[in-house]
């Protein structure tokens, strides 16, 4: 696990991905997209990482693609390149949400285009109150239906204001942006890193096999009517009571102690 294109920690079964390139704003090039699309699956089959965190260096969270690496270089290639590319940043997001471990992105300043739908991908969203978002996508002539932001943003934020969001493409600040529901929370910037981890910790201490289950279903009855959902659900939740997470939960009740999901017989599987 020695990503070429930001940085890589883990600590205690928490993995956290650092863009790291501050002299530009952490925009993302051909290469660090690719290798962000192939991380993320990476880190789902690691057993040692039960959480991951997705922050940062500097001013920026994620200001989106390199103009000069990705934009520039766009322009007249054969049709076969340039859908390569965009099929490229939709299989980031779609391993984003792929990974049956959950996400935590830490907004530690500017978010916008990729780097905004980046953060949508992710489970939570905690951000430095510098942290103002914006899906630019429109502003420069594109579709707001980007990377996968039209399927993300309506089941996060409502119909309404994805469509303001993805139409008029303008940024709105940290505060506005968790009333509607974008970010989970808002810290002071200080504060962010600590707040992260300590999310990210929470998680990774929890039943791994539970919270991989209720990802994966918030993927799959996004799509589904009610009465399969409920199909769903009753079986998946009888799954889960055979597992040893199940038993640990309710050994520890008994015992009165707090759970131990990492010991073993009580991990994800």
């Amino acid at each position: 696990m020695n990503p070429k294109h930001f940085s890589y920690q883990e600590v205690d079964g928490v993995a956290t991905i650092r863009l790291d390139r501050p002299d530009r704003l952490n925009a993302l090039t051909f290469d660090s997209y690719a290798e962000l699309r192939d991380f993320f699956p990476a880190l789902g089959e690691r057993d040692s990482v039960r959480s991951i965190i997705l922050t940062g260096t500097g001013r920026a969270f994620c200001s989106g693609g390199d103009v000069k690496d990705i934009i520039g270089k766009l322009f007249d290639v054969p049709d076969k390149e340039l859908f390569a590319f965009t099929r490229m940043t939709c299989d980031l997001i779609e391993n984003m949400r792929l990974v049956e471990k959950p996400i935590v992105a830490a907004l530690n300043g500017l978010v916008c285009g990729a780097g905004a739908v980046m953060a949508a991908a992710s489970d939570i969203r905690i951000a430095a109150d510098t942290a103002k978002i914006a899906f630019l996508f429109t502003k420069v002539g594109l579709s707001g239906a980007d990377m996968g932001a039209a399927w993300l943003l309506p089941r996060i934020v409502g119909l309404g204001h994805a469509s303001e969001l993805l139409m008029c493409g303008e940024f709105i600040d940290a505060n506005r942006a968790a009333t509607i529901g974008l970010y989970n929370r808002v810290v002071g910037a200080p504060e962010l890193e600590a707040e992260a981890a300590a999310t990210a910790k929470l998680l990774a201490d929890g039943p791994g096999y539970g919270i991989a289950i209720t990802k994966r279903m918030l993927n799959a009855e996004a799509s589904m009517t009610l009465a399969e959902a409920m199909q769903a659900e009753g079986w998946i939740q009888g799954e889960c009571m055979r597992h040893p997470d199940y038993r640990e939960a309710f050994d520890a009740g008994m015992e009165k102690r707090a759970p131990d999901f990492r010991r073993s017989g009580a991990t994800r599987s």
